[in-house]
């Protein structure tokens, strides 16, 4: 998988500056994701949580990115951590070579199915059976301001919840069902859901759904 060339570049350029904000939940972490296995954060951008989870005593740690501006950022903020700039699937690892995996606010910015699907289906050969992908993505949201824009970019994408933003970026909100359906379909069970608010790039506050997925095998 090749990300599309405007989306990349987005994360090349304007993206590559701004804050993340998209936060763990230590309860979900502690819960399903033992600190002995090794992680994958996949979509890791700068290592924010990467590094928040080798702080956090997870001692076997890999942030991947497609962002080359994003991973040489995250050396610069967090000697140490272990980044890798992945810009095509698959990723240099073997099957089962992970015993969780995080996709943090990762398809919100991947706005074309067909590469929604490829980053879900490489995370199930790369997650080890029994182990955990822990997905937090945002879905498709009631208020005034997100209903406008949806109805907005609808056409030009052709897929209802796209939208742009004025830097010039492209993101995805979901309905809860292609979330979980992506997670079943790429060979996980849905064993835990928790919906919570939590702050967006530009400083509005959105619903945020996280699922927890079994790896079955």
């Amino acid at each position: 998988m090749e990300m599309p060339r405007e989306v990349l570049g987005f994360w090349e350029r304007a993206g590559a500056v701004k804050t993340f904000t998209h936060p763990l939940d230590a309860d979900l972490l502690d819960a399903y994701v033992p600190r002995a296995v090794p992680v994958l954060d996949y979509g890791c951008g700068y290592g924010r949580l990467t590094a928040e989870l080798v702080a956090a005593g997870y001692a076997d740690v890999c942030g991947v990115d497609v962002s080359r501006a994003l991973v040489e950022r995250g050396g610069r903020e967090h000697p140490g951590v272990r980044l890798v700039h992945g810009p095509g699937l698959p990723l240099p690892f073997g099957d089962g070579a992970f015993g969780a995996a995080l996709l943090f606010a990762v398809l919100t910015c991947v706005p074309g199915s067909g590469a929604q699907r490829e980053i879900v289906a490489e995370l199930g050969r790369l997650v080890r059976p029994g182990g955990v992908l822990y997905l937090s993505d945002v879905p498709l949201q009631s208020d005034r301001r997100n209903l406008a824009r949806y109805g907005e970019y609808a056409d030009r994408y052709g897929t209802y919840g796209v939208f742009e933003t004025p830097d010039g970026g492209v993101f995805r909100h979901h309905e809860p069902d292609r979330l979980r359906g992506l997670v079943r379909a790429h060979g996980f069970t849905v064993e835990a859901e928790r919906t919570d608010t939590v702050a967006t790039l530009d400083g509005h506050t959105v619903e945020r759904l996280q699922i927890i997925g079994r790896r079955q095998g």
